[in-house]
């Protein structure tokens, strides 16, 4: 019997290699994160703990993702809270 128990790390890199496929080939980006998913993201930027993150951790999240961070209008000293983390991403 196979323990299907979460690895948010396994997932994250799964995901970004399943990204990274699709925009090589430009196919279509499949639909992957849930709140679940996104919670677990979060914790794995947040490695001290703080319940937020810092600009530049945030635009290498979306930038790791696939996505752009050029629209985005923090300054660099704003922190990134988990519900800004999921609205955003």
């Amino acid at each position: 019997m196979v323990c299907n128990t979460y690895r948010p790390r396994e997932f994250l890199i799964r995901t970004l290699e399943k990204i990274k496929l699709a925009k090589l080939t430009n196919s279509e980006y499949p639909n992957l994160m849930d709140e679940s998913n996104l919670d677990a993201m979060f914790e794995m930027l947040d490695v001290a703990g703080q319940g937020c993150i810092s600009v530049p951790q945030y635009k290498g999240a979306l930038e790791a993702l696939g996505l752009s961070s050029k629209d985005e209008s923090f300054d660099e000293i704003d922190l990134i809270t988990p519900a800004v983390f999921k609205e955003n991403v």
